[in-house]
C-alpha cells in the first residue's frame, strides 16, 4: 500500500505539472502557428522536427541509466549508485559527440537532395538544423540527471522544471509574435536555448541535493559497470534512435511528396498526440522506478503485476482525454487555430488511433528492461521501425493521399504490441492468458462502451460549443462508471479506495490537531 501511495502522490504531481502545461503548449503552437506562417511553420517541423523527437529520445536513455539507479537503490547498493551516475555522464557525453557527428553528415545529404524547402528559406532551413544539433547536445547530456530525478522519485522537482519550460516556450511565442527580426531564425535560436538552461537548471539541483550526483568520474569509474551500462545503453540506443528515424522520416517522406503546407498539418497532429500523450506518460515516470526496484530486489510476481496495472491505468488514462477529442476534433482545431491547414483533422485522429494501441502494452518495453535481456528485443523493435518508412514512400509512388502515412503506422503499432508481448513472456515470464484477462479484455470493452455513450449527444446535436461540453461530460461520467466496475478487479478497486482515504485521513487529523500542518 505503502508503493501504491507513493505511486499516487507522485502521480498528483506529474498531474498539476500537465494541467499547466498542456493549456500553456497549445495555445504556445497557436502563437508560434501564427507569428510563423503555415510555410515557415511547416519549414520548422520538416527540419527540426527531430527536436519534438528528442524528447522521446531524453526519456528513454534516461529509462536505461534511471533502471541501473533504481536496480541498484532495490537491492540496497547504494556505492554502486555513485558509479553508475558518473559512468552515465562519461557515457552520454561519448553519444552527444557521434551524434553530432552523424547528424552532421545527415545533414548534407537531406539539404543536398532530399527536403523540398522554398528557395528564399534554405538558408535560415541549414541554420534552424544547426540550432536542433546543439539542443540535441545538451538534450543528451542533461539525460543523467532527469534519471537521478526519476530513480528518486522526486516528481515534484520534475514537474516544476517542466513548467519552467513551458512558460520559456511561451515566453519566446510572445516575442516572436512582435519580432521584427526573422521570426523562424529567432524561433530557432531561442528554442534551442532552452536545452541549454534546462541542463544548467538540473545539473546544479541534482548536484546539490544528491550525495550520487556529484561528478568524480576519476574515482568512481569501475570498468565492468561501464561495459555493462554501454551494452546496455547501446541497445536502447539503438531501439530509440530508430524509432526516432522512423518518426522523423514521416515529416520527410511527407515533404518529398506533397510540401512544407502538408507538413505544418503533421506538426500539430504531433503536439496535439503529445499533449494528449502526456497523461498517460505521467503515469508511467511514476510506475517505472516501481518495476525497477521490484525487480532489483528479486521480487518478479510485483514487477509483473504492476506492469499490467501500469499498462490499464496508462491506457484508461488516455481514453479519458482521446475519446472526446477524437469526437469533437473538427471543432476544437477550428477554436484553437485561426487556420486549420489541410489533413491536420485526420491526421490527428489516425495518430492518436496508434497512440490508443500502443497504451496495450506500454510498460511491457520497461519490464524487459528490468530483467536486463534487451539484445534481442531491440534488435526485432529497430528492424520493425524500418519497414513502415518503405512502405509508405512506395505508396506515395502509386499517389496514395498524405493520410496512407498514418494508416501505415497503425499497422505498424499492432506489429509492435506482437512483438513485445512475445518477448515479455519469453523474457520475464508473462503469462499471456492472465495479460489478456487483465488488460486487453477490460480495456476493449471499457472504451467501446465509452465510445457508443459519448456518440449519443454527437449525433443528436449540431457543432458547437453545447456539443462538445455534452460529449465531454457524458464521456466522463461514463469513463468513471465502466472504468470502475468493468475495467477494475477487485483488488484494484480496494487499492484505489486505500489511496483516496489516506489523504482524507491526513485532513481530518491536521483539522483535530492543528500542529501536525506546522
Amino acid at each position: 500500500m505503502e508503493t501504491a501511495h507513493r505511486v499516487a502522490k507522485n502521480t498528483g504531481f506529474l498531474y498539476a505539472r500537465m494541467a499547466v502545461t498542456v493549456f500553456i503548449s497549445l495555445y504556445t503552437t497557436r502563437l508560434v502557428l501564427a507569428a510563423l506562417g503555415v510555410v515557415d511553420f511547416g519549414i520548422f517541423n520538416v527540419v527540426a522536427g527531430a527536436i519534438a523527437m528528442l524528447t522521446f529520445l531524453n526519456s528513454a536513455m534516461a529509462s536505461a541509466t534511471q533502471r541501473f539507479m533504481s536496480f541498484s537503490q532495490g537491492a540496497g547498493d547504494h556505492e554502486k549508485v555513485k558509479t553508475i551516475f558518473n559512468v552515465s555522464v562519461l557515457l552520454h557525453l561519448t553519444i552527444a559527440i557521434i551524434l553530432l557527428l552523424l547528424l552532421e553528415v545527415v545533414g548534407y545529404f537531406l539539404f543536398k537532395s532530399v527536403l523540398v524547402i522554398p528557395e528564399g528559406r534554405i538558408k535560415v532551413a541549414k541554420f534552424i538544423y544547426q540550432f536542433m544539433i546543439v539542443s540535441t547536445l545538451f538534450t543528451i547530456i542533461s539525460v543523467p540527471y532527469e534519471a537521478a530525478l526519476n530513480a528518486r522519485e522526486n516528481m515534484l522537482v520534475f514537474s516544476i522544471f517542466g513548467i519552467v519550460e513551458a512558460i520559456l516556450r511561451l515566453a519566446i511565442a510572445f516575442y516572436i509574435t512582435y519580432a521584427n527580426f526573422d521570426k523562424l531564425f529567432i524561433f530557432g535560436l531561442l528554442t534551442a536555448a532552452i536545452s541549454f538552461l534546462l541542463l544548467v537548471f538540473k545539473g546544479i539541483y541534482c548536484s546539490r541535493m544528491y550525495y550520487e550526483c556529484r561528478i568524480d568520474i576519476k574515482t568512481h569509474f569501475d570498468k565492468p559497470v561501464f561495459n555493462e551500462m554501454t551494452k546496455f545503453a547501446g541497445w536502447t540506443f539503438l531501439g530509440s534512435s530508430s524509432s526516432i528515424l522512423a518518426n522523423y522520416g514521416q515529416g520527410i517522406v511527407i515533404n518529398m511528396f506533397f510540401g512544407t503546407i502538408v507538413n505544418a498539418a503533421q506538426g500539430i497532429a504531433n503536439q496535439v498526440s503529445g499533449q494528449l500523450g502526456a497523461f498517460a506518460m505521467n503515469m508511467l515516470k511514476a510506475i517505472n522506478p516501481v518495476i525497477d526496484k521490484s525487480e532489483g530486489s528479486g521480487n518478479r510476481q510485483k514487477m509483473l503485476s504492476v506492469s499490467m496495472t501500469g499498462t490499464k491505468m496508462s491506457f484508461f488514462l488516455s481514453i479519458l482525454f482521446i475519446i472526446p477529442v477524437y469526437i469533437e476534433m473538427p471543432y476544437i482545431l477550428n477554436v484553437w487555430l485561426k487556420k486549420v491547414p489541410d489533413f491536420t483533422i485526420v491526421f490527428c485522429r489516425l495518430l492518436l488511433i496508434r497512440n490508443v494501441i500502443e497504451q496495450l502494452y506500454i510498460t511491457m518495453g520497461n519490464t524487459i528492461a528490468a530483467v536486463g535481456k534487451i539484445r534481442s528485443y531491440q534488435i526485432s523493435n529497430s528492424i520493425l521501425n524500418l519497414f513502415p518508412l518503405v512502405i509508405t514512400y512506395v505508396l506515395f509512388k502509386f499517389n496514395f493521399p498524405p493520410y496512407a502515412l498514418y494508416i501505415v503506422f497503425i499497422g505498424y503499432a499492432i506489429c509492435g504490441g506482437i512483438i513485445t508481448l512475445y518477448f515479455t513472456k519469453n523474457v520475464c515470464d508473462l503469462s499471456i492468458n492472465l495479460y489478456l484477462r487483465k488488460v486487453i479484455f477490460p480495456s476493449l470493452t471499457t472504451s467501446m462502451l465509452i465510445v457508443i455513450f459519448s456518440l449519443i449527444p454527437y449525433f443528436l446535436l449540431g457543432d458547437g460549443f453545447t456539443k462538445l461540453l455534452l460529449v465531454g461530460v457524458t464521456s466522463t461520467i461514463t469513463f468513471f462508471i465502466f472504468v470502475w466496475f468493468l475495467g477494475f478487479t477487485n483488488e484494484e478497486q480496494s487499492m484505489a479506495r486505500q489511496i483516496m482515504k489516506i489523504p482524507i485521513v491526513k485532513l481530518k487529523n491536521r483539522i483535530r490537531n492543528p500542529k501536525l500542518s506546522q
